[in-house]
């Protein structure tokens, strides 16, 4: 679990970009230090520290790579509120898990972007900003780093099983408590507690499936959408909620473990829509292909539409 971690990170840097090339190794990387994005909706999940982030020393980082903005370091994670026009809202709600390989917040490709989508299809969008591994701060050591990250990745270093690695379990942690924090306020922004789904991608993917394997009864998603995360097989809650899968045949990171999570939910009676695409590799996100992964979306929101989650609101 842990060096897929690591992979999946390095691995972002590379293909989440329409210029990457999949196959290279992430050589002279150049990350530029810029301001941390004043965010004014951002609301803290925790009142005071994060559990199990007591002793962080580290602060917050925002860096430029390919042109996109990473957010690393978090120790303070946040969730920030996308909403519909007023009149547009149908009751449903998602939160959105950026990836980044636990290393940072692609909130520039899987983050900001996916909620405005969202939000202008009348669905009330929350980006979570979740807790990451530390990383070096400075830009220079920053990129040394990652690229011990993946020579280590490739080396197939061992790690922990997934159920004890801390990083995924952290990140868990904040999405729980993210879940909690939308339904407490779900009058206040409109929604129906009961149509409450994850979006999530690479990480976030990883982080939806382990919220939803934690089957916490006050931090349950009503659906799931893990967006080019792990295929392999688990062990679903009883009654799974509706799942969406995405991938595409020449992701990187997980192309080549089968199908075990489609088989697994459908052995649960669990209800599934899965596509494959022929082309997009991973982190195709907000980045248009020009492969048929660049219809994700639109066939989330038909999906969507068909299991009956954008329906009107009620109203008052």
């Amino acid at each position: 679990m842990r060096e897929m971690i690591k992979l999946a990170c390095l691995t972002l840097i590379l293909v989440s970009l329409p210029i990457a090339d999949a196959d290279a190794q992430p050589t002279g990387m150049t990350a530029t230090r810029v301001a941390n994005p004043a965010d004014l909706n951002a609301m803290p999940l925790y009142p005071g520290v994060a559990p199990g982030s007591e002793g962080a020393t580290q602060k917050e980082v925002t860096s430029k790579v390919f042109g996109e903005l990473w957010i690393r370091n978090v120790t303070r994670p946040t969730l920030t509120p996308y909403l519909p026009k007023k009149g547009t809202a149908n009751g449903a709600a998602v939160l959105v898990i950026p990836g980044g390989g636990f290393k940072f917040v692609s909130m520039s490709n899987e983050g900001t972007p996916i909620a405005q989508w969202l939000a202008a299809r009348g669905v009330a969008a929350f980006v979570l900003k979740y807790r990451v591994d530390e990383t070096p701060d400075g830009e220079a050591d920053f990129g040394k780093y990652m690229q011990a990250q993946f020579s280590s990745a490739v080396r197939g270093e061992d790690g922990p099983p997934p159920g004890d690695d801390p990083t995924l379990a952290r990140a868990r942690v904040d999405a729980q408590a993210a879940l909690r924090m939308i339904r407490a306020h779900a009058r206040h922004y409109g929604i129906d507690p009961k149509r409450v789904g994850m979006l999530g991608f690479s990480a976030g993917a990883m982080t939806t499936l382990a919220t939803t394997l934690a089957d916490a009864p006050d931090a349950r998603p009503d659906f799931i959408a893990p967006i080019y995360g792990f295929m392999t097989p688990v062990a679903p809650p009883a009654n799974p909620q509706p799942m969406f899968v995405a991938m595409a045949s020449d992701d990187s990171l997980f192309n080549k473990q089968g199908f075990g999570l489609i088989e697994s939910w459908a052995k649960a009676g669990g209800s599934t829509e899965f596509h494959y695409y022929s082309g997009g590799g991973h982190g195709f996100g907000s980045h248009k292909k020009g492969t048929t992964s660049d219809l994700w979306f639109d066939q989330f929101m038909t999906w969507m539409g068909a299991q009956g989650l954008l329906k009107p609101a009620k109203q008052p």
